[in-house]
């Protein structure tokens, strides 16, 4: 397992600039759903947005990867990697949080 630090980490607004707050998904099936952007950064190369569902809970929020085409295209699409997953999101969790005195 990655471990990162909030050194690794830079906030990004691409995604803010491009939808203001909101992205549109689609499910499996094919059926459109709205996500409210919490927050979107970069480790790395990979760019990850934080996003949650309309109404759900402060901290109930879902990770996905970010990537552009050559042309421009946004594609955001599921973490498949459970440890990268699970690495990407104690890290957002840290920087987050308030820094210890």
């Amino acid at each position: 397992m990655t471990s990162y630090s909030r050194e690794d980490l830079s906030w990004t607004s691409d995604l803010k600039e491009m939808f203001d707050g909101d992205v549109e998904l689609q499910d499996e099936q094919g059926h459109a759903m709205r996500m409210e952007l919490e927050a979107e950064f970069k480790v790395g190369e990979q760019r990850y947005a934080v996003l949650r569902r309309p109404g759900a809970a402060a901290g109930e929020h879902e990770l996905y990867h970010v990537s552009s085409s050559t042309d421009g295209e946004i594609s955001i699409t599921t973490i498949e990697d459970d440890d990268e997953w699970e690495d990407i999101s104690e890290l957002y969790d840290e920087c987050t949080l308030p820094e210890e005195l």
